[in-house]
């Protein structure tokens, strides 16, 4: 009988843990990209654009290695990208186009978007440069 006891209320404790664990869980924010880079323009054209991807500890840290925090490309706008920052204020975004003696200005459009809120936005006519406040 007394193993039997035993044997409930250890089952009785572990039900009551799990049931903690799992209540923990399902409150939890779940972990998704916190920053939203956007991009538009004009027209559909390609820009270079660069924008961090990850917080730096400080800018001596990202000036040394600034691979290592951000990436660049030849993109087809409008175009989109998100990335997890420890710090949101490290958010950078830069949008740049040649401009051609034919082609009318396309008036290049930068948003950084944090936690589904607009945090910053600029247009130029052939760049455009957003970013928060670590910068």
């Amino acid at each position: 009988m007394r193993k039997a006891t035993s044997t409930v209320g250890a089952a009785l404790v572990l039900a009551a843990g799990s049931l903690a664990v799992s209540q923990a869980t399902a409150d939890a924010q779940p972990a998704g990209p916190n920053v939203r880079y956007v991009v538009s323009a004009d027209a559909p054209l390609s820009f270079d654009i660069n924008y961090v991807i990850s917080s730096p500890a400080d800018l001596k840290a990202f000036n040394a290695d600034a691979n290592a925090y951000s990436t660049r490309g030849n993109f087809v706008v409008p175009w989109e990208a998100t990335a997890t920052l420890t710090d949101p204020q490290w958010a950078y975004i830069s949008v740049a186009r040649a401009g051609h003696a034919m082609e009318a200005p396309p008036n290049a459009h930068c948003e950084i978007w944090v936690d589904g809120q607009l945090a910053v936005q600029n247009t130029g006519p052939t760049t455009a440069f957003c970013q928060l406040s670590q910068w």
